[in-house]
């Protein structure tokens, strides 16, 4: 107890968090480059333009043609590059090739039936499911893997989908998740495979992971529509490579997780190496790995509507033709739907993660088929006995639509409400801040030399995490000016910074209120589930109807959007302080807001930064999307590429996008290692991403 009583004084007395006395010269010799700093960034902004233009905006001659390189990169890929006996093209060819057929043929399976031949000529020689016997057969899964709860959770999310009238998109959408998540599981598990065995593997892929995370959505869309056409062959491609990195960095920590012990039961048992990976490392790690499928489960469904932007059809075309109709309540059904399937891909794969394996008595193998396997051969007696029952009723082939349910037009017709009845209070808000945060933060940002910002970062970098973190913002800040991007960069920068900032203003009160309630934290974390399984594309039909176009428009779904993570930290960080140090501050006579302030907040403030961060990373990839609404940004950049099918400006403006995203990412977790350390508490602790 002495030890937790002398870590509260500690946090309580804020002088003893700082450094200690032996620190002051270097705390000093800090704040004089810091003020030298400012000054020279403060008269640099001042007076150094008609004297240092290029530091303002980098020369034309200067600048380096990434963009021009990357594009013919591509066109030397599709036109000329050859491996001998095939091309390039032969090469994506058969790969679509190995995508398109197993797809066709789940596609088949659950909505457009088995057909003979191709086009008007085509005839169905089987029909596909019927509508009870997927949902029995889903149920049949969950009871298999959780038990009733998990079973009715299950099938009554598949129920909602034929009620609501979204059936035959959500088994389009659910034939290519069947598809793209097998393929990116084994590539992901093989990559972590690949980087467990060899480390220059592991070194080479961590800052290219990092990339594809960063990397807005958008931006993989360009060459792969280059390279694979459009249809849904392309936007499974694009979800495969949007859903690997996870699966590859949970692989990879799986693997590491292995205990020691384990491998020296493999050795004594002169196991190869194959066999000790495939039948002893594998098999150990599968609880880490199952977390990695449900990890590529939940982002393959985070991009189905984007993937409708290249041909993929299903869910994500209803929700992005809804928003291009501004129909509301057409894009907010179709957005419910991909929640319940993402609710009951996400269920039913936590359940098998946590189930554990059945031992096989002896004498197993001579009991029969209904004996060793009595869900399989149950799920098959489902499938045959609702195809015979589609036969002989139509109804219970597919869900007829007398009894389908539709809201209609009840979101259109809330919108329009609210803008009749306080049209006046909304555009004032808008206006106000608009001309007095927005408009100000944007000429503020956009007028800064890239040279003095490079340099605030590099310091803050080097204050933060050493030299190597210094050099590392200060290359991709370089990189942005170089390629001709900076302009454009500040402005994500200021959508991005303001949009932040709201929703730390907004979600971390939240969090601190619902920590310390248990009944207002389990609502809370309810609709904070909702928020984060909600399609991105879904916040933008209201914002656009309340405000129509523009950088207010895009800041409002951004917040909306990225708001959740601020509330989760927030809350998880409080929760997980230590009771006993809380009691400490009590004994100590601390008052409810000291203990808030000098010791929960404080103990918290590590996840709380980790929040804001996850905050920044999904703020960034909104804005991307909201380039939809009129904004003037990167993310606007990235989606015109889109449309001119241009690689080189695609990528750059992505990559542009990521080199921001680290950095954000790299000086926060830097930021809250350093108050770790000054709290005593374990470095990394909390985690994050």
């Amino acid at each position: 107890m002495s030890d937790v009583a002398s870590q509260a004084g500690r946090v309580i007395d804020a002088g003893a968090i700082r450094a200690g006395t032996s620190n002051a010269p270097g705390k000093t010799a800090w704040r004089i480059a810091w003020g030298v700093a400012l000054v020279v960034f403060v008269m640099l902004w001042l007076f150094g333009k008609p004297v240092a233009g290029w530091a303002f905006d980098v020369p034309r001659a200067w600048r380096i043609p990434v963009q021009r390189w990357i594009s013919d990169a591509m066109k030397w890929l599709v036109d000329d590059a050859s491996f001998g006996l095939f091309s390039f093209t032969d090469l994506t060819r058969f790969l679509a090739t190995l995508v398109e057929v197993p797809y066709r043929l789940v596609l088949g399976l659950l909505s457009t039936g088995i057909m003979d031949g191709r086009g008007s000529s085509a005839q169905e020689i089987l029909p596909p499911l019927s509508w009870l016997a997927v949902i029995g057969v889903v149920a049949l899964m969950g009871y298999f893997a959780g038990g009733r709860r998990l079973a009715f959770i299950v099938g009554g999310c598949f129920v909602f989908l034929a009620v609501f009238g979204q059936w035959d998109s959500a088994m389009v959408t659910l034939a290519s998740i069947l598809i793209a998540v097998p393929i990116g599981v084994v590539g992901g598990l093989l990559l972590g495979l690949a980087a467990f065995r060899w480390r220059a593997v592991d070194i080479a892929l961590r800052p290219l992971l990092d990339l594809m995370q960063t990397v807005p959505v958008f931006a993989y869309l360009v060459p792969i529509l280059f390279l694979f056409g459009f249809g849904p062959t392309s936007a499974i491609v694009a979800t495969i490579v949007y859903a690997l990195p996870p699966m590859t960095r949970i692989s990879l920590l799986a693997l590491k997780g292995v205990p020691d012990e384990v491998h020296e039961l493999g050795r004594m048992t002169g196991c190869s190496r194959r066999q000790m990976t495939w039948r002893i490392l594998v098999p150990s790690a599968m609880p880490g790995l199952m977390i990695g499928v449900n990890q590529v489960i939940m982002l393959s469904l985070n991009m189905v509507i984007i993937a409708s932007m290249i041909g993929a059809g299903g869910l994500g075309f209803d929700v992005l033709a809804a928003l291009r109709r501004l129909d509301i309540g057409a894009g907010f059904e179709a957005g419910l739907a991909i929640v319940a399937l993402a609710i009951a891909l996400d269920r039913l794969s936590q359940a098998f993660a946590a189930r554990r394996p059945e031992h096989v008595a002896a004498g197993a193998g001579e009991k029969n088929l209904l004996a060793r396997h009595p869900y399989t051969v149950a799920g098959l007696a489902l499938i045959v006995a609702g195809g015979l029952a589609g036969l002989v009723a139509a109804p219970l082939q597919s869900y007829p639509e007398a009894l389908q349910i539709s809201t209609g037009t009840l979101g259109s017709d809330l919108v329009s409400w609210i803008n009749i009845n306080f049209f006046d209070q909304l555009e004032a808000v808008k206006n106000a801040l608009l001309l007095n945060v927005l408009i100000p933060v944007k000429r503020f940002l956009t007028s800064l030399p890239w040279v003095g910002v490079t340099g605030l970062l590099a310091l803050a970098g080097l204050r933060l995490g050493g030299w190597r973190l210094a050099l590392l913002v200060s290359v991709l800040s370089c990189l942005i000016a170089f390629t001709g991007q900076w302009e454009k960069a500040m402005i994500t920068v200021y959508l991005c910074g303001i949009s932040v900032v709201i929703a730390s203003l907004v979600g971390i009160p939240i969090g601190v209120l619902a920590a310390g309630r248990e009944r207002l934290w389990k609502f809370v974390e309810l609709v904070v589930d909702t928020l984060q399984t909600l399609p991105s594309f879904v916040y933008l039909m209201p914002a656009v109807m309340l405000f129509r176009v523009g950088d207010f428009t895009a800041m409002i779904a951004v917040v909306a959007y990225a708001v959740a993570p601020a509330i989760r930290y927030t809350a998880y960080g409080l929760r997980r302080v230590d009771p006993q140090l809380v009691e400490a501050g009590v004994v100590a006579g601390a008052t409810p807001w000291q203990l808030l302030t000098k010791i929960r907040l404080k103990l918290a403030l590590p996840e709380i930064l980790l929040g804001v961060n996850q905050t920044v990373m999904l703020a960034l990839s909104m804005l991307v999307i909201t380039a939809l609404v009129g904004t003037r940004d990167l993310g606007q950049e990235v989606y015109i590429a889109l449309t001119k099918a241009d690689t080189g400006r695609g990528l750059v403006a992505g990559l542009s996008v990521a080199f921001i995203a680290i950095i954000a990412d790299r000086l926060i977790s830097a930021g809250a290692n350093r108050i770790r350390a000054r709290l005593g508490l374990p470095e990394g602790e909390g985690g994050h991403r």
